[in-house]
């Protein structure tokens, strides 16, 4: 029968120190490391969210932000965009005199363009060197004719190749462009082909009258 191996106290006395020593530093290894971590340096902020601000909110003290990129530039509103250009530009001249500004004005002016080239009646008809318009409506639709188009006609008439007048008919205006040469079949044949519509938007004073207006000017021969 084999004899057991008898065991040596010293050598198992050392096995035991090693293991002990051992464990002592897988705990302390776990101990040290959260502080390690909680001495991290924080993340750096993403552009836009410094501070917490998302990109596109106001900072203290600035007035204005870049739009989002991507982001839609119209202003979904042909009046909305055409008043908001000129508060841009009365915003931008130090010499606005504030106390005497009127957007509502404007904002009238805009609704009367809007009643006359979407809701009115126009009956045109060929006269000798251009064409006759009898612009008609009802109610708003009558009074933003009257103030429009008689104005517009003396613009019109200022132009060196045609002449412009109105009478007054019942529920608006004839409106009358003939061209100042009546033999120029190519400038009789141009306001025919403009039509009542062509010839309103015609000329450059629509922008700087919109801007007198929000300025509170007088603008000779309108009713605004």
């Amino acid at each position: 029968m084999a004899m057991l191996e008898t065991l040596d106290p010293t050598r198992e006395d050392t096995m035991f120190k090693a293991a002990t020593i051992a464990l002592s530093l897988g705990l302390a290894a776990l101990l040290i490391t959260p502080p390690l971590l909680a001495q991290s340096p924080p993340a750096t902020p993403t552009p836009g969210h410094q501070m917490g601000h998302p990109m596109g909110h106001h900072m203290p003290g600035h007035h204005t932000t870049a739009p989002t990129a991507g982001a839609p530039t119209l202003p979904g509103q042909d009046a909305f965009g055409a008043i908001a250009e000129v508060v841009r530009l009365l915003e931008a001249d130090p010499g606005t005199d504030w106390s005497r500004v009127d957007l509502e004005r404007l904002r009238q002016h805009l609704i009367d363009m809007n009643e006359v080239v979407l809701r009115s009646e126009v009956k045109s008809s060929s006269v000798p060197g251009g064409l006759a318009m009898e612009i008609t409506g009802a109610a708003r639709t009558e009074q933003a004719v009257r103030a429009m188009v008689a104005p517009h006609a003396v613009e019109l008439d200022r132009t060196s190749e045609w002449a412009a007048r109105t009478e007054p008919i019942p529920g608006g205006l004839r409106l009358t462009v003939t061209a100042r040469t009546p033999e120029d079949a190519k400038t009789v044949a141009r306001i025919r082909g403009l039509g009542f519509v062509g010839l309103l938007v015609q000329g450059g004073h629509h922008g700087p009258h919109h801007l007198a207006m929000a300025k509170g000017e007088a603008l000779p021969g309108h009713r605004h």
